[in-house]
């Protein structure tokens, strides 16, 4: 399976994204799906996750800013991201994973700077 991040870029505080993270090779339906973004020193954190059934849990930083969907017909999860915030600059790195499986993309930067 690999993963493969498009949509990030440079965007004004307030504005906003839209990530997309398409899986090739098979992913199960009820694998959970997600987004974690990494600043530079800092650890890599939780964004948001879907799982299989559709429930979403969302970082305490990101609730009522960030959306997360997924089209699994299409094997793809999205993250709209509105209201961003210079704090929300990071480099995001799309995540699937059916236990004990578990992959990773590459990651996309996205820098909110005016």
């Amino acid at each position: 399976v690999q993963l493969v991040e498009s949509g990030g870029g440079l965007v004004q505080p307030g504005g906003s994204l839209r990530l997309s993270c398409a899986a090739s090779g098979s992913i199960f339906s009820s694998a959970t799906m997600g987004w974690y973004r990494q600043a530079p020193g800092k650890q890599r954190e939780l964004v948001a996750v879907i799982g299989g059934n559709g429930i979403t849990n969302y970082a305490d930083s990101v609730t009522g800013r960030f959306t997360i969907s997924r089209d699994s017909a299409k094997n793809t999860v999205y993250l709209q991201m509105n209201s961003l915030k210079s704090e929300d600059t990071a480099v995001y790195y799309c995540n699937v994973r059916l236990v004990p499986l578990n992959y990773w993309g590459r990651g996309t930067q996205v820098t909110v700077s005016s």
